[in-house]
């Protein structure tokens, strides 16, 4: 029973996050990653902890887990580069040869 109960909650969230990605707009997906690492740091939590309860619930627990662990930590570094390439988007360019201006001569 709490196998199926676990089958359901995995199915109604693939569901749930399908529907609100698709209704983002492209230009607001990019902000969007540096918030979602958040949330992919509380799933990688728990992939680690169903690695921890393997003893408990088997070799299942163990490769989903794992297999969880590795998708999570993906998701993690690469909203961190989406996020880093973002913000190098604004900042200033300078020249060769040129002196950076600091904010006090502005």
């Amino acid at each position: 029973m709490e196998l199926i109960l676990l089958s359901l909650v995995l199915v109604l969230s693939v569901f749930v996050g399908f529907e609100l990605i698709s209704k983002v707009p492209a230009t607001l997906h990019t902000p969007l990653m540096s918030g979602a690492n958040a949330i992919s740091g509380i799933t990688l939590v728990g992939a680690l902890l169903a690695v921890g309860r393997s003893d408990t619930f088997g070799d299942l627990s163990l490769w989903l887990g794992a297999t969880a662990v590795v998708f999570a930590t993906i998701n993690v570094v690469g909203g961190y580069l989406v996020t880093d390439r973002m913000l190098s988007m604004f900042q200033r360019k300078t020249s060769k040869g040129s002196i950076p201006r600091s904010a006090s001569e502005e």
